[in-house]
């Protein structure tokens, strides 16, 4: 009987993956620190003599967040999700580029296509990391998947032109925290044996699942490595974290990770969100709260529509200037993908938040999502009833009562082409 293959699973993780992507499009920046976040207004111009001018961090106003940054800004204190004002404290003379998903986006089906065309049992984790199932692909087994994880990387690299860093474990938990102890561009295999002198010396935050408020609480207990999560009682764990999490931390801290490598799964839900450059109040900032909200709607419709989805559940999410966020959101008695049905229910929640303090974001989501197929299976047709599709409603927006959001509603009844080329590029988002 031919014995049982072990089990090999490798996360891929692309180096510093949007920043990078700058740099191949401004090669001149490299070696330099530079934050990805700015604006359309952060876009380098071209002198007389051909050369680029970059903006810097130290010229930048407003309330925007750093999306990423090459390694170089990051050793100044720079990191993704940091306020852009506390960042250019930090690193003045960094050069701040704008945001350009649609590039991103590029690179990422790039990088996943050369990926599997080696392994293809892939498990898409986001625009920027993959965890890939290596057991049977051919000669993993021989030296536990060191050459497929190199033949990985160089066919990254060929598609690209940018590294990843690829931690090769017997599972998704240990490959996650191994593909990020030798970045940029590095390369990790770990067996069972490795845990105590690799892993456990590691903080407890590392570990994909342990964020920040568990943190706080372990640390209090005076647990502040993996290792010291493993020797803790697990009873001590159960009485202070529940059954299931507490469970799950000494399984965790000892490598123990079961899930498969999924390769398809469907999203919760679609949401658009746009943070403002400067806090917008309801009222002295309609017009802009009011366009950018029916941008919003228009693009989370045109979100569903390429995907196949309609929500049920539709969504807000506001961050205001204290940082404080809220969220509120509504069923509908069916599934929609009109950008006038979300606008409504999106409204109607709206109507339920005091908004006397200032904006500082914008979200719409839509949830409860069921496929377009699923919603238009056919029927078996009643006899010499001839079956026929419902006409797409031409009815306005509805006044929801919302001076603030209503001023632009109307906009949604402009032609298709014309909205299309009104809209900006905002951020989208799937989970």
């Amino acid at each position: 009987m031919p014995a049982v293959p072990r089990r090999l699973v490798a996360h891929l993780d692309m180096d510093a993956f949007y920043a990078s992507v700058e740099l191949l499009r401004y090669p001149e920046l490299k070696g330099r620190p530079v934050v990805i976040g700015g604006g359309r207004r952060h876009q380098p111009t071209v002198r007389t003599d051909g050369s680029r001018e970059f903006s810097v961090l130290r010229d930048y106003t407003g309330r925007g967040v750093v999306t990423t940054s090459t390694y170089e800004a990051r050793a100044f204190g720079v990191h993704s999700g940091m306020g852009m004002m506390k960042s250019a404290l930090l690193a003045p003379a960094a050069v701040l580029l704008p945001v350009d998903f649609d590039e991103y986006r590029k690179y990422s089906r790039l990088f996943k296509a050369a990926v599997r065309s080696i392994a293809p049992c892939v498990e898409d984790r986001g625009i920027d990391e993959i965890y890939i199932d290596l057991t049977d692909v051919p000669g993993a087994q021989e030296d536990g998947g060191r050459a497929v994880a190199r033949r990985l990387k160089d066919a990254v690299r060929v598609a690209t032109g940018l590294t990843c860093s690829i931690g090769v474990t017997p599972n998704k938990l240990l490959s996650k925290i191994c593909s990020d102890l030798d970045k940029p561009d590095g390369m990790t295999l770990l067996e069972p044996a490795d845990i105590p002198a690799r892993i456990w010396p590691l903080p407890a935050k590392k570990v994909n699942g342990i964020g920040p408020k568990a943190n706080e609480k372990l640390a209090a207990l005076g647990i502040h490595t993996i290792g010291d999560v493993a020797a803790a009682d697990p009873a001590l764990l159960l009485q202070h974290f529940g059954k299931s999490f507490g469970s799950w931390l000494h399984e965790a801290s000892h490598g123990r990770d079961e899930r498969a490598v999924v390769t398809f799964s469907e999203p919760r839900s679609i949401s658009r969100e746009t943070t403002f450059d400067r806090d917008l109040h309801a009222v002295r900032d309609r017009a802009e709260l009011g366009r950018v909200f029916t941008e919003l709607c228009e693009q989370l419709a045109g979100d569903l529509g390429r995907k196949g989805y309609a929500g049920k559940t539709i969504g807000i999410k506001l961050r205001f200037d204290d940082f404080k966020s809220v969220t509120r959101d509504v069923t509908l008695p069916a599934h929609t993908l009109d950008a006038r049905d979300i606008r409504r229910a999106a409204g109607a929640c709206l109507k339920r938040v005091d908004l006397t303090r200032r904006l500082r974001l914008l979200g719409v989501r839509a949830g409860s999502l069921a496929t377009l197929a699923e919603l238009v299976a056919p029927l078996p047709p009643a006899p010499d009833v001839e079956t026929k599709l419902p006409e797409p409603s031409t009815a306005p927006i509805d006044n929801v009562g919302l001076p603030l959001f209503d001023a632009v509603a109307d906009r949604l009844d402009e032609p298709a082409p014309e909205r299309a080329a009104n809209l900006r590029n905002r951020r989208g988002a799937v989970s």
